[in-house]
This record gives structure tokens, sequence and C-alpha cells, in this order.
């Protein structure tokens, strides 16, 4: 059985248990002390195999349980958007540990690469749906999709709301209405 080191309120441990739930694969979750412990999470083990990395794990659970959650024919663009999620998108995952969890930060700087990361997505969004398309990437939700969501509906915590944004609030409602979809602590009910 998969084995994931978790913290309830990591934005990027919630990607992999979301991606588990909408899988519905079975794993067993050993909590650790991530803040302030600096345990590094997520982690997941599959028998000898060691997995760090949100973006990496989504990757292989997505090959090891679902291959359409990563279509060959778009593997290129699902790359570059968990790059986005890990890279552009961490400003906001610094914020929140700013505000939220009392971490050494400037927070200043960090909402305004967070910002400038939400503007790129609702502008990406918003193409993709003059063009028909409600997901990040391809006909249907990807890992790219669930990599990105944490973030994005945990950016009130760090004092960003999403009125500017309308293309990330519609399609934050789809994720929602995944089959099997579950929340974390600090990610509101509505939407």
């Amino acid at each position: 059985m998969l084995e994931l080191h978790d913290y309830v309120l990591s934005p990027e441990a919630y990607a992999v248990r979301l991606m588990l739930a909408l899988l519905d694969v079975p794993y067993a979750a050993l909590a650790v002390d991530a803040y302030p412990g600096n345990a590094e999470v997520p982690v997941l083990f599959d028998g000898e195999t060691e997995l760090r990395d949100a973006g990496l794990i989504l990757t292989y659970l997505a090959r090891a349980h679902a291959p359409d959650w990563l279509p060959p024919d778009h593997a290129a663009d699902i790359s570059q958007w968990l790059a986005f999620a890990a890279l552009e998108l961490s400003a906001l995952n610094a914020a929140r540990r700013v505000t939220v969890l009392g971490r050494p930060g400037d927070l200043d700087a960090l909402r305004t690469k967070g910002r400038a990361a939400l503007r790129r997505l609702d502008d990406h969004l918003t193409m993709r749906g003059f063009d028909g398309y409600n997901f990040i990437v391809g006909e249907r939700a990807s890992i790219a999709d669930i990599a990105i969501f944490p973030a994005v509906a945990l950016n009130h915590d760090c004092g960003i709301g999403l009125e500017d944004y309308p293309a990330l609030n519609l399609w934050q409602r789809r994720i929602r209405a995944l089959p099997r979809f579950i929340g974390m602590p600090g990610i509101p009910d509505y939407f």
C-alpha cells in the first residue's frame, strides 16, 4: 500500500491527497511535523520507491493508476504547468506561510509575485475558455489542474482575493465538481 508523509495544512501535500482521492487509490497517511518541524512533505512511498515533490508524485500516480490524467499528446504542456505550480505559484504558498504560520518573508514582494502568477493563469484560462476548453491543458482535467488548484484555492490566506480573476473562479468550480473531490482546512466550501 502507498504511504504518504503528509501535513494537513501543506498545499503541496493536499494536491497529492486530492489526486489520490480522485483516483480512488487507497493509501496510508503518516502525519509529520512540517511546521515548525521543517519535515519535507509530501513524500510518497510505493514499496521501495520514494518520491518527493508534488509534481513528480502526481506524474507517478497518473502513470501508475490513470494515464488519462497525463495524456501523452499534452505531456510537454503539462510539464510546463507543473513547473509553473512549483515555481511561480510558490510565491502564494510562501506568502501563506508568512501570514498563517508566522514564517519570515517579504510579504509585499510575495504578494506581487503571486498576483502576477494569478494574472497569467487567469489570462490562460480565459483564452482556453474562448476556445471552448474548461481546464488548463487538454479537453479534461489533468495533473496540471490538480498541482495548481491548492495555491489558487488558498490564496485568500495571504490576503489576495480572486475578484479580479473571473476565469479562476469558474475553473475552481469545475475542479470542485470532479467526482471524489476532497477539500482541506482553509479551502472554503463555497464556489
